[in-house]
């Protein structure tokens, strides 16, 4: 029976909370969280005894084999390298860190321990990203030499800590653009970058006087409170000289939301959102091909994601989002914000 211990107890860590309940060969024994009535409230939702408000306390206990760590960005890299040193299997939200230099210290914590070490890039975990990296790798769509991806909210600042740039680290790009260039950039083979150009807007603010129009706020929402971006864009180039364009946005006067990845190849290529479609070429026409799979919820790619995670800590399976992606990630993150800062190509 694996011990399990969870650190954070906010929205997002329902989605590991739950898959772990459902195992049968774990055991959910601790939380941690600052806030004491969240905390409580968690606890007696999931028969959670062990609480704490010190995560310390949590990897002092000998008896968790591993954790989860569903904080705040700016606690990320802290907290994962002290499990990691504590002997703890790691599970880390995404994004590692909020700079390059946490990313580095939490590689250099793995590299050290023979635990698991796992970066949140949930999107990995998809029916869909599964399915088109098998094509990838079998070499169905070519040399992929150009990706885009969008997720483009016209309103939809979740504000609270997403919205304060020293628990964040940033807005959409740091919190919606890390999943789509990593879905990008993990499907056309993780190639080296080598230049980022980039730009941020700080226009909007948290657009909190909108009326008839819902979306998803923080447990700790502050209208006033908005020292983040409203939209980032950028170009990412490649050493293998492909190129991926990505924009991301928590408010924008647009007609509507949109989210969308794709890949272009040689030989073919694939839109994996809002549906998955695959485009090739037979007998000089272009086709078309939508999939016939199930409809996955987001849930259940988190499910997808734990019980990945759980197999490589029972079996030795080598994890598919290892810390030296989100090394690289940041490096891409952050080339972005400098970027935009310098009004000037970054160099990588």
């Amino acid at each position: 029976m694996l011990k399990v211990g969870v650190i954070g107890v906010g929205s997002i860590s329902d989605m590991h909370i739950r898959p772990y309940v459902d195992r049968d060969d774990v055991e959910l024994v601790a939380f941690c969280d600052l806030n004491e009535q969240r905390l409580a409230e968690k606890g007696a939702l999931y028969g959670v005894k062990q609480l704490h408000t010190d995560y310390k306390e949590l990897l002092a206990d000998t008896t968790i084999d591993a954790v989860s760590i569903c904080t705040w960005n700016n606690s990320h890299a802290e907290i994962a390298v002290a499990a990691i040193e504590a002997g703890k299997h790691v599970l880390v939200e995404k994004p590692l860190a909020m700079t390059v230099e946490e990313a580095q210290s939490v590689e250099k914590a793995a590299q050290k321990s023979d635990k698991v070490v796992q970066i949140g890039f949930v999107r990995r975990h998809r029916t869909n990203a599964k399915i088109v990296k098998t094509m990838v790798d079998q070499g169905d769509f070519g040399d992929i030499y150009y990706a885009k991806a969008s997720c483009l909210r016209r309103l939809g600042n979740p504000g609270g800590w997403f919205s304060d740039h020293s628990k964040s680290g940033g807005g959409p790009l740091i919190d919606l653009g890390v999943h789509m260039i990593d879905l990008c950039w993990y499907l056309m083979g993780k190639p080296k970058p080598v230049s980022v150009s980039g730009n941020t807007y700080a226009k909007l603010g948290n657009r909190s006087h909108v009326e008839h129009l819902s979306f998803y706020k923080a447990a700790d929402y502050d209208p006033t409170l908005n020292d983040v971006e409203d939209l980032a864009n950028a170009l990412i180039r490649f050493e293998n000289g492909a190129s991926l364009f990505v924009d991301v946005s928590f408010t924008l006067h647009a007609k509507q939301d949109e989210l969308s990845a794709r890949l272009y190849g040689e030989k073919g290529g694939a839109e994996l959102e809002p549906e998955l479609m695959l485009v090739s070429e037979k007998n000089n026409t272009i086709l078309n091909t939508t999939p016939q799979i199930d409809e996955q919820s987001f849930d259940d790619a988190f499910k997808c994601e734990i019980d990945h995670f759980l197999d490589c800590v029972q079996n030795g399976t080598a994890t598919i989002a290892p810390v030296e992606d989100g090394v690289e990630m940041m490096k891409m993150l952050n080339a972005v914000y400098e970027s935009a800062g310098t009004g000037k190509e970054i160099i990588l």
